[in-house]
C-alpha cells in the first residue's frame, strides 16, 4: 500500500524515525542497519512495508530494497514476526544475514536475540533456496539522489569499493566542491578520500 516515503527526518532514534512528508508525519519502525545509514541525513527516502493487525497499523522502513526483501522473506517463515525480523536486521547487515541463511550457518543466527536453535533451523530450511536464487545487493540508495552522484557511486562499486564507504566518500567529495559538474572529477576526489 505504501511503497516508500520521502521527506524530512524530523525525529530519529535507533528504532523509530518520524518522516515529514509535505506536512504529514509518518512514524516508521527501522532497524539499526537503516538507522546507521540515515542518522546523519536531514531528509531522504525509506522503502516501506505496512503491517496491518486488528489493533494497529505499523509502518516499517528500510534504507534499500535489499533489506526490505529480506524482511518480507523472514516474516514469511512460521514463527518469525515483524519484531524478530527487525531484530535480525539490526544484528546483522542484510547481505551477511542472507549469506548466513544460504550457507546454513544456524550457529550465527542463534547469536541473535530471540532466535533459538529451532527457529534458526526453520529459517534456514524455508529460506535457503529462495535466498540462494536472489541477489541482495543494494539497488538504490536514499543517500544519493543526484544522478551524477549515483553514477559515481555505481562506478566506485564496480571498482570493488564497499558501497557504504563509496557513499561516504562521494558525499564528502560533493560537499567539498558542490559545483562539481564532471563525473570523472567527482570519482577522483572520492577515491582520494577513501
Amino acid at each position: 500500500m505504501i511503497a516508500f516515503v520521502t521527506g524530512k527526518f524530523v525525529y530519529k532514534s535507533p528504532a523509530v524515525v518520524h518522516v515529514d512528508v509535505n506536512g504529514v508525519g509518518y512514524e516508521v519502525q527501522v532497524s539499526l542497519n537503516t538507522y546507521s545509514k540515515i542518522q546523519s541525513l536531514e531528509k531522504g527516502s525509506l522503502y516501506t512495508w505496512l503491517h496491518i493487525k486488528e489493533d494497529a497499523h505499523t509502518l516499517y522502513g528500510f534504507f534499500d530494497m535489499a533489506e526490505k526483501n529480506i524482511f518480507t522473506q523472514l516474516i514469511s517463515v512460521n514463527g518469525v514476526g515483524t519484531s524478530t525480523a527487525r531484530m535480525m536486521l539490526s544484528a546483522m547487515q542484510p547481505d551477511e544475514l542472507a549469506q548466513a541463511i544460504v550457507k546454513g550457518d544456524t550457529f550465527r543466527l542463534e547469536k541473535i536475540k530471540g532466535i533459538g536453535k529451532k527457529s534458526a533451523e526453520r529459517i534456514v530450511l524455508e529460506l535457503r533456496d529462495k535466498m540462494g536464487k536472489t541477489s541482495f545487493e543494494t539497488t538504490g540508495s536514499a543517500l544519493i539522489n543526484n544522478t551524477l552522484e549515483q553514477d559515481a557511486l555505481n562506478a566506485l562499486v564496480a571498482l570493488g569499493i564497499v558501497r557504504n564507504v563509496a557513499e561516504s566518500a562521494i558525499k564528502k567529495a560533493a560537499a567539498s566542491a558542490p559545483s562539481t559538474e564532471n563525473l570523472e572529477t567527482l570519482i577522483k576526489k572520492a577515491l582520494q578520500l577513501i
